[in-house]
């Protein structure tokens, strides 16, 4: 055998072996993106998800709500698998599946020396406040920051968590990676504006969502 033919072999042998589980774990990955449990049967965090990822995930668990919290796209372009590229609007597919959608816009505060929390938290409690939507889905684009810093929100308001433990939660579920690596701190404006500049509610009419 010539050497070129060893080395056309020795590459097709790679590409047989290790393509097919990365591929394998791409397709599960983009299907589930970071889906995890909040609360078991009613709060539940996620990246974008495919359309069949998305359906899956209404189905399985009795979703009755979705929260796009993706302040660029007010209405994701989904696709329907990771091998099947034809895209599908995450609202109209929500009406489809009879859900719920609400689409939130986290942004910080202009006035980054403002110790108020931004506007938006306001909005995502007031969502949250209803005991009709749930059980809830709550996404982002990667599902690490912005749905990381509201579901610190969630804990503290409706959980009673210190600012500490939501923070170490945000933390132990990848907020430091990607862009924001070693960045969970009070140092970022989403940090420090929508988590440690937020103080639960106190007034007697308070709903709890436990």
């Amino acid at each position: 055998m010539k050497p070129w033919q060893n080395w056309t072999l020795g590459v097709a042998l790679v590409l047989g072996i290790f393509v097919p589980p990365i591929l394998h774990y791409r397709s599960t990955y983009s299907h589930q993106k970071r889906l995890r449990e909040v609360v078991a049967g009613k709060f539940y965090r996620a990246g974008q998800l495919t359309a069949d990822g998305m359906t899956d995930a209404v189905q399985r668990l009795g979703i009755r709500t979705v929260i796009n919290v993706q302040n660029e796209y007010p209405d994701p372009s989904m696709d329907q698998t990771f091998w099947n590229r034809e895209q599908v609007s995450e609202k109209s597919l929500c009406e489809q599946l009879g859900v719920r959608y609400v689409w939130l816009a986290p942004m910080t505060r202009d006035d980054r020396n403002s110790d108020l929390p931004p506007e938006s938290v306001d909005q995502f409690l007031k969502v949250m406040d209803d005991p009709s939507i749930y059980p809830v889905l709550l996404h982002c684009r990667a599902g690490l920051h912005r749905t990381g810093v509201l579901s610190a929100v969630y804990r503290i308001e409706y959980q009673g968590w210190s600012h500490a433990a939501a923070c170490a939660e945000l933390k132990g579920h990848g907020f430091d990676v990607s862009l924001w690596k070693n960045s969970c701190t009070s140092a970022n404006d989403y940090v420090r504006q929508f988590v440690l500049n937020f103080r639960p509610r106190r007034a007697a009419n308070h709903v709890v969502a436990e």
